[in-house]
This record gives C-alpha cells, structure tokens and sequence, in this order.
C-alpha cells in the first residue's frame, strides 16, 4: 500500500509525453560511437588504448531503477522560492525546505555529489511539480543499475537486468537488455539538482560541476525482483554478475577506508585529491580487505573471495588496482576507455572536442605519498600509465574534463561500467 500523501507520478505528465523523451535519450545513447578529435593527441592517445570489445559478454545487472528529472539546480530553488541559508549544514534526511537549503548549501559550495532522502512525501512531489515545467528539463533512465545495463549495452553486451519496473520503463530499453522482476505501476522519482562550475546561489559559488539529488523512493529500498532475477539467472549463465561494486569516486574511496578503519565517516572529502593520496588509499582498502578475506578463510569452511579488482573515478583521473592471475583482463583499456567514457557522458557527446576539455591532472604524478616516491609524467602518446607492485597492476589514465556540462549525474556508473566492459 502506498503511503498516505504520495502523488502520483502521472501528474507529472502523460505517460506518452514521458515514453517519447525517455525514447529520444535512448536512441542518443544507442548510437553513440567511439568517436574523438583526431587533432588532440591525448584523446587519440587514449582511443588507442582503450581497444574494442570484440566478443559479445553477457552480464546480468541488478537491482532497482528509477526515473530520473534532470533541472537546473539553482533555477529550481528560485522557482520554489527557497530562502537562501547562512548555515550549510549535514542532513541524513530531508523534511522541509530549511533542510533542503541548508544540506544543498553545504554540498554545493565544494561541488560534492550528494543524494539524499525526502522523509516528506507532500514536500518532494511539490519539487517534482516545480521542476515539470522548468525550462530545459528532461527526463530519462536512471538507477544505477539501468544506467549501468544501458551503458554496457551501448558498449556491445547482453543483458539481464533485475529490478521493478513499468511498462513504460522497460519499452524503452535496449534490445540487448532482459528484464527479471515485479510490474510496478508508478516507478520511483528521483529529482537530479544538476549545477555548472562557478555557479552562484545565494553567498555559495560552487568550485566544479556536480548534482545534488533528492528522491522518495517505494520500490528501490525492497528487493522483491530477487527471486525473478534468481531464477532467470540459470539460463542466462552470465560471464558477469554485477550486484554491487567497490567502483567509486573520490567521496566514497576515503569514506569506505574510514569505514573499514573502525573511523567517522567523512561526509565532505576533497573534491579535487591528488593521485598520490587515492592510489595510498586505494592500496590500503585493497590490503585491508584482502587481509580480512584471509583471516575469514582460515577461520571458515568456507572460503571468501578476495578482493581483485577497485577502480576509483575522479574528476581528474581514473584508476585501477587489478590482482595479478585474475580473470580480468585489458587493464590498461579498461582505464583508457572509462576515462573517455567520462569526458563523453559529461558532455553528451561521442565526439571529444579539446576546446570544451581541459587537463586538471598535473603533467606528471607521484605514485605515492610516501617520500623518494617515483614521479611519472603524462605523455600525449602514451596516456595510460601502468606499474607492478606487490601481487597486483596499477593502471592511471587523466580525463579530460569537459567545461560545457550537459549530465554530471549517471556519470560514476557509465564510467565503470564502461571500464568493466573490456575486462570480462
């Protein structure tokens, strides 16, 4: 039953109008190609590195989705006349307008992604109703699991996607995509609050481009399509399962190392990190982890999978620890294409055009924090740098940042997904 006070979705608009612009961001997605800029030499660079998938994976993906309302963040507080606060404050949940402002406010200065629950549900349609008729909205896929199936789609896999959805919601997928799981009438809402660099609300001027998201979710926080994705998952006999991931960005990186270090999680973690710093990071996750796979194998009949592949996604650049002997392969592709992957997404173009990117990695890097660390520098033919260390591979590749912002949002899961592509 639904709760008391939940509008629904259908007066936001008729389903054909919503089924027409879901099928027009579909189509842009279906044929995006792999093109780039042949006179930018770093994006050539790292089209040669990224390879071509010739086999065709099959990857069964779950759980959830959602319809994503994409607005203008600021023009959407504007319209709904929200009080600009001098108190930018943490909220794990929203009730009310002062909240939203001030948890906006607190995320928007740093340009920190965020997402966030809205307890009430009269106050979260009212946003969605304001945001219906905004100039330049747009509806289109979301969750992180369709965006990931869509993306992997695009990139030449098969399919099987778990989740609840409508009707309308699966006509518009690809063809290469499967769906297991429950028919839901409404499909969950999430409203995306997307921002530019330099933007300005109130005394607040955001330092990069990023998107604040709130939803009221029913579907997504239940996983009633397990059982149907369960049981398709026989016969389809996946090359992958993608439920979860350790694929991550430069907020969750240190939080999950916070976290396994018995620590306070960082709600707010630097934005623009060094490489040094997240490949530190990245090797300590990847030692604690492993360490506690082996303690629980020697102490269990069973025997726990280690951790062996992490790929964290930054503004800047993307990077990837792959254990030696593992099933993954292409690791220096892998980075090279999920970072085009990044300026692609951002941009809304399979085309990389160098006068809409800049370079915000330094033209060379410390592999380490640590002093007498090894310094590598970027290379316009080679872009992709890739060492050994101890039982596992380090690949880095810079992204070029697009500055004329189309989607931040969906971003983390095209680029893993991206990644994971030519890996299987």
């Amino acid at each position: 039953m639904e709760r008391e006070g939940r509008a629904s979705w259908m007066k936001y608009g008729p389903v054909v109008s919503l089924f027409v612009v879901l099928l027009s961001f579909w189509f842009r997605m279906k044929y995006w190609t792999t093109g780039w800029t042949p006179s930018c030499p770093l994006c050539s660079g790292l089209k040669e590195k990224s390879g071509n998938n010739v086999a065709r994976p099959k990857v069964a993906v779950g759980f959830g989705g959602c319809v994503d309302l994409i607005v203008d963040g600021v023009s959407l507080l504007n319209k709904i006349g929200l009080a600009h606060t001098d108190q930018p404050l943490h909220h794990d949940l929203i009730e009310n307008e002062v909240q939203l402002a001030q948890s906006f406010a607190y995320f928007f200065a740093p340009g920190a992604a965020a997402e966030r629950f809205v307890l009430n549900d009269t106050f979260f349609s009212e946003l969605v109703e304001a945001s219906r008729d905004l100039p330049g909205n747009r509806w289109a896929i979301g969750g992180n699991a369709p965006v990931m199936a869509g993306r992997m789609a695009t990139e030449g896999c098969d399919l099987l996607l778990g989740g609840s959805f409508s009707p309308e919601f699966i006509d518009v997928l690809s063809e290469h995509i499967a769906v297991a799981g429950n028919i839901v009438e409404e499909p969950d809402i999430h409203l995306i609050l997307e921002y530019p660099s330099g933007a300005s609300w109130g005394q607040y001027t955001s330092r990069r481009a990023n998107r604040y998201i709130v939803h009221s979710d029913e579907h997504n926080p239940y996983l009633d399509s397990m059982a149907a994705f369960a049981e398709k998952l026989k016969g389809f006999d996946p090359d992958l399962l993608v439920a979860d991931s350790l694929g991550m960005n430069e907020q969750e990186l240190p939080n999950l190392l916070s976290l396994l270090k018995g620590s306070n999680i960082t709600v707010l973690s630097d934005p623009n990190p060094r490489v040094a710093t997240v490949l530190d990071q990245m090797r300590e996750v990847y030692r604690i982890v492993n360490l506690r796979s082996k303690e629980d194998s020697d102490t269990s009949s069973t025997k726990a999978k280690p951790l062996t592949r992490l790929h964290v996604h930054t503004l800047a650049f993307q990077a990837m620890i792959v254990t030696h002997g593992s099933k993954w392969k292409n690791t220096m592709s892998a980075t090279a294409k999920a970072s085009l992957t990044a300026n692609r997404h951002v941009c809304g173009s399979d085309d990389i055009d160098p006068s809409k990117a800049r370079l915000i990695m330094d033209d060379s890097f410390s592999v380490s924090r640590r002093e007498g660390s090894v310094r590598i520098p970027l290379q316009e033919s080679r872009p992709v740098s890739c060492w050994d260390e101890d039982d596992y591979e380090i690949c880095v590749a810079p992204v070029l940042v697009c500055t004329e912002v189309y989607q931040t949002a969906g971003g983390g899961d095209n680029i893993s997904a991206a990644g994971l592509v030519l890996q299987i």
